[in-house]
């Protein structure tokens, strides 16, 4: 069943997604994360001219997924509120891609979770996305991947609001390794 909110065209998505990247960035301190939301900005708003864009963001305001702050120096800050902000990670949740180094570094990244029964959706939409992006089931709820994922892992647990049913872990061998290194074609 769909929401019947609304409707949300491809410049409002680009604003949703550019205003994201803007809270993410302040809520960071590290500067290769920095660097990696900087990335995420999709290039095409570049394109867009100045009055459809201010459409864009009367409208988002309008449609009660940005507010203004009003600052103290007289200028206006956009925020995106908690509903902008699910939908802008709605929109990127499709383009997530683990990019591989060239060289292996021999570790096992290792994603576990242990999600209550009565939250089954949520299981079952962590194991697809999970899968969608490489990792490999090792057991029911744990995953493994041999490539540094952690961001993307961040990212689709934030849209979930996951993030306390989840670990994460850097493991240096695992017992059956030969098998996974087979499967992701390591060796």
């Amino acid at each position: 069943m769909k929401s019947k909110g609304p409707r949300i065209g491809n410049l409002k998505k680009k604003m949703l997604l550019l205003l994201l990247a803007g809270l993410a960035l302040g809520l960071t301190r590290s500067p290769k994360k920095h660097w990696w939301i900087l990335k995420q900005i999709p290039k095409e708003l570049e394109k867009e001219n100045r009055q459809a864009l201010q459409r864009a963001i009367n409208s988002l305001y309008t449609s009660h997924l940005i507010e203004e702050k009003d600052n103290k120096d007289g200028t206006t800050t956009l925020v995106l509120n908690e509903n902008g902000r699910k939908k802008a990670l709605r929109f990127n949740i499709n383009k997530i891609e683990i990019k591989k180094p060239a060289r292996w570094d021999e570790k096992w990244r290792v994603v576990m979770f242990d999600i209550p029964e009565k939250l089954k959706r949520l299981r079952d939409s962590l194991r697809l996305h999970f899968r969608e992006i490489g990792l490999i089931e090792f057991q029911k709820s744990v995953f493994v991947y041999p490539y540094p994922c952690g961001e993307e892992i961040e990212f689709i647990l934030e849209l979930y609001n996951a993030r306390k049913y989840v670990r994460f872990i850097l493991a240096e061998e695992v017992d059956n390794e030969l098998h996974l290194q087979k499967k992701f074609n390591l060796c």
